[in-house]
Parts: structure tokens; C-alpha cells; sequence
């Protein structure tokens, strides 16, 4: 972030206070002769936003979601020698989001440079319709482009690799595609006693993707991908390869704090350690697509991702937000970001939106109608839910509509809600035995590291010194509670892992919000959690003891633990025993 926060800043606390306006970028590169010959497109992984872009003069086009991925062919502008990209940037229309954005290219550019008949762009599409530990059946669907002047005819030869770059298996296939057109081959691969991809050991796969044309290779393209089967159940919840995995689950924005939007890839690897070790096992996007590589990681090191798309439709709920394009570019933004991401064995749900204003109103229904159906028709392996706020308990028939249409019906802050504040999901369960849920946004522990002054948001006496948000800690624990003993509930995704910029109050510059803060470092609550999803013996004491002004004053102490019992003792004196209360995913907890 190269600017200082401004209190009247036009993003407002939203957008965490800083300054925006429109930024200019040139790229010169050299190409050789040669390259006139070939197919070439340049790739944005994320331009926030309203972005314009040409190629040595020529407009090659406008583009404004800022999240998402996106290309242009630069085949028939380019030029041996000097060649500039220009891009204009233009974020000044604001307020554009609710959180802290980013503002111009904030993610990773490439420059592709293809034979003409090569693998299109997000052109392979890998599915494992069965699979277990004995064999596992590998669908393949190759997109292939012809940018040449005369038809061709070539082969398409797919090689599945393992971890250790070993061959597997493979499929070779003829394939004839007319001049400046593209085909679509389909093949089946069959892999016997495959490691399949798990939580506990992400094995992945890669796919070659080979093009041979008159006996030679023009294009090879590899594509990771794991093999595992993935189920939903409305009595069972979530089974991966056949076992029942609760989703311990947290929501994250996509930016890392003064780092900025564009977060380098070892800060990510950090962070989800710190989440893995806290017994995390599930993401969701919120509520925008993340940086390709973040979903490599969650590949690589064992992470489910809900991955959603949008947090508006055509209901704004600021000014300038992605409602003022939906009309015009949320297919095509979606089935661009259904391309990309739908070979990670990681993503195991869509979502198509978040707490959205129309889910009660006829034009809500028939939006999320056209979007589920995109959904199923460019992926039919995984579930579509929404994030969904206020479900009305009484079944009003408009909002029951817009959940009836869901494949997973998604819960946003079910504990708020006062006739469930006990019952949780179970209202809906006894009415509609055969709905599917999960929680995809829940309470949230919210507090300053190391302040133990009423609760860290001044809910209790402002000079009592208590363990941090207590009250919001039982909320939490009973929900889980819930949670973790009604096989019926997917999981639970936590508001939020980790704490971000925007969404503030000045002088506060970001959302407290996290179990870890923006420098990367754990609070009490990250401790809490460990002590439910984990059964490592753990424990963890809050406050701390060096209270200056407080000598002879009694303090409270809170244990988060995953043991049977804990004993507290202090300067070798026992202040007594707690044990147990209830069983927690096959824990101990107390």
C-alpha cells in the first residue's frame, strides 16, 4: 500500500480509509520474428478495476469485475521487435466495495505464447465420477483451438502423472478442427490403486495435455488435479472418499493487511499453517474469487474451499458496486471463473452470492435460477449454495422459494436469530427433512490482541479485566456444540480467520473480527477453536498475569483445552478442577 490513510477518504471505513483514482501501466517487450508465426494472449489474474488495456495502440478491451481473471488474444497486433501493453485502471468511483480492495494490477500478468493449434485457455476440465482406493475412472474434457487458415488434424494424447512424475496412464485420441474454429475432445482415463486426495495427505496428480500435429509436438499443457470422491448428504453431512468430514471452517477476505491485495504467495503458505494447526480444514472465499494461487495452496496442503463468486446481484449495497455490471457481465464472469477453478480437488461447493437483497423478490429468484443452471451446466460435480442472512422461521413462501432452488441451503449468522438462538438449524430440518445445510457464515469472536478491558469492545464494565468477549466465546461454543453432535450440519464457516482492512470505524483502520490479527499473529480466540478441532493436547490460559495496579485484585482466568480436566495452579497453590462438559467431533474440551 504506497498511500496514508485519509479519515475522509471517498472508500470510506468500507474500504479501510484509503485513497483510490486511476492508475496508468506500460509494459514494453521484445518478440522476435518468429513469434508473428504463432498464438499469442496476455492474462490478467486480477485488475481492481474497471480496467482498459491495448496492445501497441489497438483497444483490445474493457473489463471491470476486479477480482476475477481474464485475457485477450494479442495474435494479430503484435510486431517483431518493441511491442507495449497499456493498461488503464480506473477505481475512482466510490464506494465500490465493502472491504478493502486493492486498487490496479495487484496480481501476477502472463504473456502466453502458443503454437496456433494448441490447448485453448482454461481449456481442460478433469472430473473423477468414481474413485476409491482400488481404481478410479479420470473424465477428461480438452478444448482445443485452431487459429490457423487451414483445418488440421492431430492428436490429443492425455498422460496422467503421480507426485513422483510417473506415467499412470493415458488416453490418445484423432482429432480434426477447421480453420480458426475449436473442438472439444472427450476422453476416459482409468487409474488403478490411485492415492486419492484427502485432508490428512493432498495427493495430487498432473495431467499432460499433449497436441501432436504430423508426428510432432505443438503444445503441451499440464494441468494439477486430484482424484477423490466428494458426497452430500442430507442426513449424513459432508463425505469425502466415503468418510463423514465436518467442515471446520473460516471465511477470508483476499488481502493480507498493510501488505496490501497483492499478497505474496509465502505470506498465504504462512497463514493457512497457522489455520491448519488451528484445526481448520474448509475456506470460503468471501465474497469474491481469490488468486489462482491461493487455490493451488489449498490443493497442496489440504483445505475444502466454498468458492464464491459474488457478494451482490443487482441490489447494490454500496453505490458503485458489481451491481451497476451484473447485467451485463456476471455470466460471463462466471463461467470464466467456473473454467479456471473447476479442476481444484480443493473446491468442493460454489457459491453464487452472499446475503443478497433479492432472495425474497420474483426477479431474485430468477436470477439465482440462471446462475445455478450455468453453474450445473459448466460443472455438474459440486453443490451450489448462497450465504444466506434472517431465513425467515415462519416459511414465508417467497424466501422459501429462493431456497428450495438450492442445492445447499447456506446459514449466515443462524445464532442471531432469536427464535433459533437454541434450536439453531434444527427448525428447518423438522420442516424440510430433505434440505442440505451449512453454515457458511457464523458468530464471531471478536477482539484486540492482548486487550482485556471489557470484553475488547467495551461490552462489560471498561475497567473489569476479563478473557476477551466472553459472552460472544459461549455463543460460539454452543453453536458448535450443535454443530459438532447433528451429523446433519455440512460445518460451520467462521466470520472470520483472519482479521483484514476496511469494514472500520476511524481511527480503526480494519475488522477485529479474526481469531488472528493482520500482523499474522493468533488471539485468545484462535485457541478456542484448536481446543474444539483438534486432538492434540492443548491448552491455552487468557489473561495474562503482569497487571501493573492490579496486585491483590482477583482476575478471571479462561482454559481452552481439548484435555479430559484441567488444573490451575498459581506460584505451586491448586485453585481447583474443571472437567468436561460435553464430547466435541470425538474431543475433549473444556
Amino acid at each position: 500500500i504506497e498511500n496514508e490513510f485519509v479519515q475522509y477518504a471517498p472508500t470510506g471505513g468500507g474500504g479501510g480509509y484509503l485513497p483510490t483514482g486511476i492508475g496508468w501501466y506500460r509494459k514494453r517487450f521484445v518478440l522476435p520474428k518468429s513469434a508473428l508465426s504463432k498464438s499469442l494472449w496476455v492474462e490478467f489474474d486480477g485488475v481492481y478495476r474497471d480496467s482498459d488495456v491495448w496492445i501497441n495502440g489497438h483497444h483490445l478491451g474493457r473489463y471491470p469485475n476486479g477480482y476475477m481473471s481474464f485475457y485477450y488474444e494479442l495474435t494479430s497486433h503484435i510486431k517483431a521487435g518493441e511491442n507495449i501493453i497499456t493498461v488503464r485502471v480506473d477505481n475512482s468511483l466510490q464506494p465500490n466495495t465493502r472491504w478493502y480492495s486493492g486498487s490496479g494490477i495487484y496480481r501476477h500478468v502472463w504473456l502466453n505464447i502458443a503454437n496456433p493449434l494448441h490447448v485453448a485457455q482454461w481449456g481442460t476440465y478433469i472430473t473423477t465420477p468414481q474413485a476409491d482406493s482400488s481404481s478410479a475412472t479420470v473424465n477428461i474434457m480438452t478444448k482445443i483451438e485452431n487459429r490457423n487458415i487451414a483445418s488440421k488434424e492431430a492428436i490429443l494424447r492425455s498422460v496422467v502423472i503421480d507426485a513422483k512424475g510417473n506415467e499412470v496412464a493415458r488416453s490418445e485420441s484423432p482429432v480434426t478442427i477447421s480453420s480458426k474454429d475449436q473442438i472439444e475432445a472427450q476422453q476416459k482415463i482409468n487409474v488403478t490403486s490411485p492415492v486419492l486426495w484427502s485432508l490428512e495427505a493432498p495427493a495430487m496428480y498432473s495431467l499432460r495435455s499433449i497436441v501432436i500435429e504430423k508426428g510432432k509436438i505443438v503444445d503441451e499443457v499440464v494441468t494439477p488435479f486430484g482424484i477423490r470422491d466428494i458426497r452430500y448428504d442430507a442426513n449424513k453431512g459432508f463425505l469425502l472418499n466415503g468418510k463423514q468430514v465436518k467442515m471446520n471452517g473460516v471465511c477470508l477476505h483476499h488481502d493480507a493487511g498493510s501488505v496490501g491485495a497483492a499478497v505474496p504467495e509465502a505470506m498465504w503458505v504462512r497463514r493457512l499453517k497457522l489455520l491448519k494447526e488451528m484445526g481448520c480444514n474448509a475456506i470460503r472465499t468471501s465474497h469474491n474469487p481469490m488468486a489462482p494461487e491461493f487455490l493451488d495452496l489449498c490443493d497442496r496442503m489440504g483445505f475444502l474451499v466454498q468458492n464464491e463468486i459474488f457478494d451482490v446481484w443487482k441490489s447494490g449495497k454500496v453505490k458503485y458496486d458489481y451491481s451497476i455490471y451484473f447485467d451485463k457481465w456476471s455470466q460471463h464472469d462466471l463461467v470464466n471463473f467456473i473454467h479456471r477453478d473447476r479442476n481444484h480437488p480443493s473446491v468442493v461447493m460454489w457459491s453464487a452470492g452472499n446475503e443478497i437483497g433479492e432472495q425474497s423478490q420474483p426477479q431474485g429468484f430468477e436470477v439465482l435460477r440462471q446462475l445455478i443452471e450455468t453453474f450445473h451446466r459448466e460443472d455438474s460435480t459440486r453443490p451450489v449454495t448462497t450465504g444466506n442472512d434472517h431465513i425467515a422461521a415462519d416459511g414465508r413462501s417467497a424466501t422459501l422459494q429462493f431456497l428450495n432452488m438450492l442445492d445447499i441451503v447456506g446459514y449466515n449468522y443462524v445464532d442471531r436469530w432469536r427464535e433459533r438462538r437454541e434450536l439453531y438449524y434444527d427448525i428447518d430440518k423438522r420442516n424440510h427433512p430433505e434440505w442440505k445445510m451449512v453454515g457458511t457464515e457464523n458468530v464471531s469472536i471478536s477482539s484486540v490482541r492482548g486487550n482485556y478491558y471489557g470484553g475488547g469492545f467495551g461490552r462489560i464494565d471498561s475497567s473489569v479485566i476479563q478473557p476477551a468477549n466472553l459472552p460472544v466465546v459461549i455463543r460460539a461454543e454452543q453453536l458448535w456444540k450443535f454443530v459438532s453432535l447433528h451429523d446433519y450440519v455440512i460445518g460451520d464457516f467462521m466470520w472470520t480467520g483472519i482479521d483484514y482492512l476496511g469494514e472500520a470505524r476511524w481511527p480503526s483502520k480494519n475488522a477485529s473480527s479474526g481469531v488472528i490479527d493482520l500482523c499474522g499473529f493468533p488471539k485468545d480466540a484462535y485457541y478456542f477453536y484448536q481446543s474444539q478441532w483438534t486432538t492434540k493436547p492443548m491448552i491455552h490460559l487468557a489473561p495474562h498475569w503482569n497487571w501493573r495496579g492490579k496486585e491483590g485484585k482477583v482476575i478471571p482466568v479462561l482454559a481452552y483445552t481439548n484435555c479430559d480436566t484441567v488444573e490451575l495452579f498459581l506460584n505451586g497453590k491448586s485453585f481447583g478442577t474443571k472437567a468436561l462438559e460435553f464430547p466435541r467431533q470425538g474431543n475433549a474440551g473444556a
